[in-house]
């Protein structure tokens, strides 16, 4: 677990390096290379690729025991009922997001800066739909939450599990207790359910309806991405 969150770190630095010097010389020859690094683009194209080379080293690390296969060991079966899972994750999106009215909510978060334009928030939808859910469950729900229920059991899990989701999102949510809490509730409905059904598969398919249904409402209420100042109305 340290090594794949240590390499998750490491590899977001670097790429994020090299594809701000790419954006740099390529595209913003004359923008300051530390605001290059801040630009939503560079900091989405950054982290996909890093994902890419943590999911390579997720797979090598089971594969590295003879006989282990990735998906399997990870207990990703996908399940018979899905569409039950995807409306799950659709009520917990809603249900949550009515929760989140009743919290303080500060008014600017750091995440905001990723729909300054429509490209940006496309980039950031797309990614949060697919290759984000993905590799959280993996990482979160496939190797962490085991691990914890060898050492801690079952409750423990959950609850370790939960928070350490919620907190690895804070940052973006400027470290205010309402929006993380919300995270919090989202970790352990997944974790939850990672629980009941023994396998990963379906708390993803809860984890991209919950962030499909985010991004749909955010793409009506802005008129497809097209007049995104309505969000701080």
């Amino acid at each position: 677990m340290l090594q794949i969150a240590l390499l998750t770190v490491a590899s977001i630095i670097i790429f994020l390096l090299l594809s701000t010097v790419g954006a740099q010389r390529l595209l913003y020859p004359r923008t300051a290379f530390i605001e290059v690094a801040q630009f939503p683009l560079v900091t989405v194209a950054a982290q996909a690729l890093a994902y890419l080379v943590v999911l390579g080293f997720m797979v090598a690390l089971v594969k590295r025991v003879p006989g282990r296969e990735f998906w399997r060991e990870l207990r990703w079966k996908w399940p018979p009922n899905w569409p039950l899972y995807l409306v799950s994750g659709l009520v917990l999106s809603v249900g949550l997001q009515a929760f989140a009215h009743l919290l303080p909510m500060p008014k600017d978060l750091p995440m905001d800066r990723f729909f300054r334009t429509p490209q940006e928030a496309w980039a950031l939808s797309l990614f949060g739909m697919t290759f984000a859910p993905l590799m959280e469950e993996l990482f979160f729900r496939g190797f962490l939450y085991p691990v914890l229920v060898r050492r801690t059991g079952t409750v423990a899990a959950i609850i370790l599990t939960s928070a350490s989701f919620g907190l690895i999102h804070a940052p973006q949510l400027g470290r205010a207790w309402g929006p993380v809490l919300v995270v919090f509730l989202v970790g352990l409905a997944l974790t939850i359910t990672r629980a009941v059904t023994k396998s990963v598969a379906p708390g993803f398919l809860m984890h991209v309806a919950y962030n499909s249904t985010i991004s749909v409402l955010l793409f009506a209420g802005t008129d497809g991405f097209r007049h995104l100042e309505r969000l701080n109305q």
